[in-house]
């Protein structure tokens, strides 16, 4: 019969078809491109690129980005931004202030009164609301000796300073003093104490009530 036949041609058939596929792979084999060792530099450029995206783009929503703007006192600027709160400006008398609390109140008090017998009081004092120069001279170089202020009389001494205040410092408290606790005489300008400090630059002890009641009235 033709069956053993047919059997040989069949397994001629799977042997070819087995040397093709073989063969093929091999041509795939010698066709794909052979890898290389180490790493691809593409990905870590890419990286690379996207972190400084990442930290040119914060820098630049930092300086664009609308900010709080919390208000805070500044003597001088006059910043015009939108939707900040505008500066407030202090008066001479309000700087002085601070100073005051930080140099005269444990003597004349807050209230400006002093101590009894021991340190005169400011409020309606002739000496603080008289001649601008003559406290100026007080406030520069200090005061020592017997003093009559508003009828009292009072023997202590008042410390200079002029070492520790700057012109307008002293400009600034004088006009607190001079416009607070009922008090209304004019404010006092930092030119006028730089002059006086220019005219006393010499003068190394306290002044004396007498002394200064050569100054003005």
């Amino acid at each position: 019969m033709s069956s053993q036949p047919d059997k040989n041609f069949q397994l001629e058939q799977a042997n070819a078809s087995d040397d093709s596929i073989q063969q093929t792979h091999a041509q795939l084999l010698q066709t794909k491109p052979e890898k290389k060792d180490g790493y691809s530099f593409l990905p870590l450029g890419i990286l690379g690129l996207m972190c400084a995206a990442v930290f040119f783009g914060s820098i630049y929503l930092a300086h664009n980005s609308v900010r709080f703007d919390p208000l805070v006192y500044s003597e001088s600027a006059k910043r015009e931004k939108p939707g900040a709160v505008a500066n407030v400006a202090l008066t001479r008398a309000q700087l002085g202030k601070r100073v005051f609390a930080t140099t005269c109140i444990a003597c004349h008090q807050a209230n400006g009164l002093g101590i009894p017998s021991v340190y005169p009081p400011l409020a309606g004092s002739e000496w603080a609301l008289g001649n601008e120069e003559r406290i100026i001279r007080i406030v520069l170089h200090g005061l020592n000796g017997p003093i009559e202020v508003k009828g009292s009389a009072y023997a202590n001494v008042m410390a200079p300073l002029g070492e520790v205040l700057k012109d307008e410092q002293i400009a600034n408290v004088i006009s607190y003093v001079r416009s607070e606790w009922g008090n209304a005489a004019s404010e006092v300008q930092p030119e006028l104490v730089a002059k006086v400090r220019a005219a006393t630059a010499a003068r190394k002890t306290y002044w004396t009530a007498a002394e200064l009641q050569q100054v003005g009235p």
